[in-house]
């Protein structure tokens, strides 16, 4: 499949009709260990995930994340907000991530691998930084989430900047909070299917 369209710029992009968004009604917390474990069943199903983390920003100079506090993962139907708090949940986070078998597409993955590497002691399998794909389609610019909603679907995806500069290690994450994490991650799984050549 060739790019569909170049790159438009932010002042276009504004104008494109939303991007339909993951409701809560599609958006599972996972906060213990059991819940995890439902959520891997199902999880195991799919072929790929889209993939990402959120961790407390810091703001001081010098300090460190002791991220990431939330992963989330989504298939075509529904994403999954994982709390990092519990050992038990951790513990299946890492046995996901982990898993080679199975795609976990995103976008600006480098800085989220290196910290689950040292969170979860493990090295992430099977990821795949959409913006590469991109690249190797002819596009010179990099492409975050916002711009590969733009070219593929000429939709215009919202990412709430209060949301994203929350306190993700809360132990009760806000309604906003959920609809945020969960879209990032549906979002690369639309986009990954969208790249995947037609047969």
């Amino acid at each position: 499949m060739t790019p569909q369209r170049p790159l438009p710029d932010k002042e276009a992009i504004a104008l494109l009709p939303p991007f339909e968004r993951l409701g809560l009604d599609r958006i599972t917390l996972v906060q213990t260990g059991h819940q995890a474990r439902e959520a891997f069943a199902q999880l195991m199903s799919a072929q790929a995930w889209g993939f990402d983390t959120e961790s407390k920003p810091t703001f001081k100079v010098g300090e460190a994340s002791d991220g990431p506090h939330v992963l989330q993962l989504a298939t075509r139907e529904r994403a999954w907000v994982f709390q990092l708090h519990e050992p038990d949940c951790r513990a299946v986070a890492a046995e996901l991530l982990a898993h080679g078998g199975i795609t976990k597409a995103g976008f600006g993955l480098g800085d989220d691998r290196r910290r689950i590497v040292h969170k979860l002691g493990i090295e992430p399998q099977g990821i795949l930084e959409l913006n590469t794909v991109f690249h190797a389609r002819g596009h010179r610019k990099d492409m975050g989430v916002k711009g590969a909603v733009a070219v593929l679907f000429n939709q215009r995806f919202q990412k709430s900047k209060k949301a994203a500069t929350s306190n993700w290690a809360n132990a009760k994450l806000s309604e906003s909070q959920l609809v945020y994490a969960a879209n990032d991650a549906y979002a690369a799984i639309r986009v990954w299917q969208a790249l995947q050549p037609s047969d």
